[in-house]
């Protein structure tokens, strides 16, 4: 497969170019940052944190990787790789980053649909630790960075394409990072999405809005597609893994915890919002 590392970062102390030499990261103001042991680099600087451990617990990370590799999302996936590898210039290595990257499903998945296409330059960011260790462990061949979609150690103009997944969209620095032509992929949860676990958990729903595809500054919306169908979950674990990997779980009572917990199968609406942005500069 022709998958490499995406090596343009930047330091996030002072955005200077990183250099790695071995396995240390420098820039030439004399910052350096190793590459740990299992195969990341921590580009979060403790001053930046909001909390001492940041982002997805491990509990959820390993909730999340059980419940992704058994293919539930494969379709979202699919439908993600499709419009990350349209349009790409042919013979030429393309730059993608995963803000949000979770324990790396997505760009795993992206990396198999592209096989046969062009070379692809890969990095994943998550603010989770554990996270990105996850996703290193599970495959070694993208670059996999402990960082902030606030400050993106990235070099500016170096990205074809910027995914976030479900994630926290800071377009000002995806604008930054990408280059003249390049895109942003988004996903978002759609008004039935996870409905009916949803339905067990709060003792009501608020309204939907109608949907409204905004144009975030310094980008045009390309196009949209709804990914949307039916899941059917057997068992007490694959239930108890959706729920412990969405925000879902710590916003709901004991009692409606326990009562999702006894849950030995349940169909649930997946529906998600793809909306594809193309950059162009700030005026």
């Amino acid at each position: 497969m022709n998958i490499t590392p995406f090596r343009a970062l930047a330091c996030p102390l002072d955005g200077a170019p990183l250099c790695c030499t071995g396995t240390t990261w420098r820039c030439s103001r004399g910052h350096s940052f190793d590459i740990a042991s299992q195969g990341y680099t921590h580009l979060l600087p403790v001053q930046k944190k909001r909390s001492r451990d940041p982002g997805d617990s491990r509990q959820m990370v390993a909730a999340r990787r059980r419940f992704l590799n058994a293919g539930y999302y494969h379709a979202i996936a699919a439908a993600t790789s499709k419009a990350v590898l349209a349009d790409l210039p042919p013979k030429r290595t393309v730059s993608c980053l995963d803000a949000g990257c979770g324990e790396g499903y997505y760009l795993r998945q992206l990396a198999a649909a592209s096989s046969d296409g062009p070379t692809l330059a890969l990095l994943g960011l998550d603010i989770s630790k554990w996270a990105v260790l996850s996703a290193a462990k599970q495959d070694r061949r993208p670059n996999w960075v402990v960082g902030s979609n606030a400050n993106l150690p990235v070099q500016s103009g170096t990205l074809d394409r910027v995914l976030c997944l479900f994630g926290f969209p800071v377009y000002a620095e995806f604008n930054r990072v990408l280059k003249p032509d390049g895109q942003l992929l988004q996903l978002d949860a759609g008004p039935d999405h996870l409905r009916e676990l949803r339905e067990i958990i709060y003792p009501s729903l608020k309204p939907e809005r109608a949907a409204d595809v905004r144009e975030p500054q310094g980008f045009t919306c390309l196009s949209t597609e709804t990914v949307c169908y039916t899941l059917q979950l057997i068992g007490l674990e694959p239930i108890a893994d959706l729920l412990a990997m969405t925000p879902h779980l710590y916003r709901a009572t004991d009692e409606r915890r326990a009562q999702a917990a006894k849950l030995s199968a349940l169909k649930v609406t997946v529906e998600v919002r793809m909306t594809r942005f193309g950059r162009h500069a700030f005026r």
